[in-house]
């Protein structure tokens, strides 16, 4: 009985566990789930066979029971019929006779009477088994639902954890490409272009000033010729001017 008392303690025990509340103090959740999947098992196995064998011990009583109960009737039969026959026997004068039929009714009724104790004494043991078994049962099927959803559990926890997986993995790429952001090289580049094109605008407003200049100094030299000429057709033609007045 404290065996069974013990395995109907551990059952107890196994089907009331939080198992949220075991996942969330494990250091590796998967792992121990896997290892409760193998606990709970292993314990179920163990309380099928306890169980299996308190039923059958307990089968053994009832059919004891039942096997006292019956001989405590037939005893009792006897009896009567042993104390009929010594009452028929002393009605005929056959008193010694009926002396030994009641003797006999006697023993019959030792033997029912020991019947009917041993069946008194077994039945409150009867009664406490079958109480036992019903919370075994009970027991067993609690642990096999939460077997069941200990196993569930597991399959989410790893699908949950494979997603998690691949979204780091995922995350992981976003980041490489954010730190290696093509844009931002061709941005770079974008830039570098347009100094150089800057550059050579530069460049090219230089040497156009610079031809503007010696075209502006081609254009000064030009005026300043033509001044020049000017003048010396103007005094060409004072020395033609003056020179009839000396000859008269």
């Amino acid at each position: 009985m404290a065996q069974k008392q013990s395995i109907l303690g551990r059952i107890s025990q196994l089907t009331r566990a939080n198992i949220n509340a075991l996942l969330d103090k494990a250091e590796d959740p998967q792992k121990m789930l896997d290892q409760m999947v193998r606990d709970y098992t292993n314990s179920i196995a163990e309380a099928e066979q306890a169980v299996a064998q308190t039923i059958g011990n307990l089968r053994l009583a009832e059919a004891d029971h039942a096997e006292d109960v019956a001989a405590a009737k037939e005893w009792g039969a006897k009896a009567i019929a042993a104390s009929n026959k010594a009452d028929q026997l002393r009605s005929a004068g056959h008193d010694g006779e009926a002396d030994r039929f009641d003797q006999l009714a006697k023993v019959a009724l030792g033997k029912q009477i020991s019947a009917e104790n041993e069946a008194r004494t077994a039945a409150p043991m009867i009664a406490q088994q079958s109480e036992v078994v019903e919370k075994l049962k009970t027991g067993l099927v609690g642990m096999k639902g939460k077997l069941t959803e200990l196993h569930a559990k597991r399959d989410e926890l790893v699908a949950r954890h494979r997603t998690a997986e691949a979204q780091a993995q995922v995350a992981g790429a976003i980041k490489s490409i954010d730190i290696l952001d093509p844009t931002s090289e061709l941005s770079r580049y974008e830039d570098r272009v347009r100094r150089i094109e800057a550059q050579v605008q530069g460049q090219q407003e230089l040497a156009s000033s610079s031809l503007d200049s010696q075209f502006a100094e081609l254009e000064a030299d030009a005026g300043q010729l033509e001044i020049e000429a000017r003048l010396a057709e103007l005094k060409g033609l004072g020395s033609t001017s003056t020179a009839p007045e000396e000859n008269a």
